[in-house]
């Protein structure tokens, strides 16, 4: 199942014409900048002050998601969590999409789990494709100088605490 997600990725990769160009100098954030379709991630993650440790020196792996995985949240959460007096609440969700380390693909197995940066556990499952907690894995091992993105088509969301 894992090398039938791979291949498909790394078909998919391809048909993108170089949407998220793996170029293994370029830092995570620089990367997903670049590709265009993480607008509201950069967004968060400047609002969050978390760019300056994005593009430190890692390693990390990043569970990025898209503009429209962020658009999919209930109206106006978006907006909330961009606000300064919500920014303890953003850098949480945030953190909980990096990884410290760098987790390819090719490292996942079925019920794995993985400390995050905010704390909690992310969970991998390989049914259906590649999963972390309930959101699908779309394109993975999208290389970076500093680490490893993996982009999802979900805002994952920490447990309470």
């Amino acid at each position: 199942m894992l090398r039938n997600f791979l291949m498909a990725t790394a078909m998919s990769a391809a048909l993108a014409n170089g949407a998220l160009a793996q170029d293994a100098t370029t830092d995570i954030v620089d990367t997903a900048v670049a590709a265009g379709d993480f607008t509201t991630l950069v967004a968060a993650v400047q609002a969050a002050g978390l760019v300056e440790t994005l593009k430190g020196e890692g390693p990390f792996t990043v569970f990025a998601p898209t503009d429209a995985a962020f658009s999919a949240l209930p109206e106006g959460t978006v907006d909330t969590l961009l606000k300064p007096e919500s920014k303890d609440q953003l850098v949480a969700i945030l953190t909980y999409h990096v990884v410290p380390g760098k987790v390819m693909s090719t490292d996942i197995t079925a019920g794995m789990t993985a400390a995050t940066v905010q704390g909690g556990e992310v969970t991998f499952t390989l049914e259906d494709g590649v999963r972390v907690n309930d959101a699908n894995v779309v394109t993975a091992d999208i290389m970076a100088s500093n680490g490893v993105i993996h982009v999802i088509d979900k805002v994952i969301m920490p447990p309470a605490n």
